[in-house]
């Protein structure tokens, strides 16, 4: 939202970083792709900014949308969707773990993925499990960059 955490993401190995609180979001992304929207659009949040995410989108587009982190409705974009033949598909992590051959998948490519170092997790701070409050203020100040860890 903010751009506060650009430089980070760009040390990552963001190629382009939206502060979606700071700079018009279809204006950017339109920039950003000359004038094509973005193909694929990964959505934890929901709520309000879900339009504007599809009339960022280039034509057949798809949107996963994993989350609804917003708590507000997430308005149905109809004009974009018919518009531009998008596909909107919902995802919840049971759709792997509650398959077998899909989960066994999942496992085998996150461990070769952290075994040749392609996939390199971030952790931000670890806790211990009797300071849990201290772990959930540090997440809710959005202060991190990276993931959590509580030891047990």
């Amino acid at each position: 939202r903010t751009g506060a955490k650009r430089q980070a993401r760009i040390d990552a190995g963001a190629h382009h970083v939206v502060a979606t609180g700071e700079e018009d979001l279809v204006a950017r992304v339109m920039e950003i792709t000359d004038g094509q929207g973005a193909r694929v659009v990964l959505d934890p949040v929901g709520g309000p900014s879900f339009e504007p995410l599809t009339e960022s989108m280039a034509r057949g587009g798809i949107l996963l949308e994993y989350g609804a982190l917003s708590g507000e409705p997430t308005p149905f974009p109809l004009f974009s969707v018919l518009g531009k033949s998008l596909t909107l598909k919902g995802y919840l992590y049971s759709e792997i773990v509650s398959d077998d051959a899909a989960l066994e998948r999942a496992k085998a490519f996150i461990v070769a993925g952290l075994e040749s170092g392609a996939l390199k997790p971030r952790i931000a701070r670890t806790f211990p499990l009797d300071a849990i409050q201290d772990a959930h203020r540090f997440l809710e100040s959005n202060d991190q960059i990276g993931k959590v860890v509580v030891t047990v």
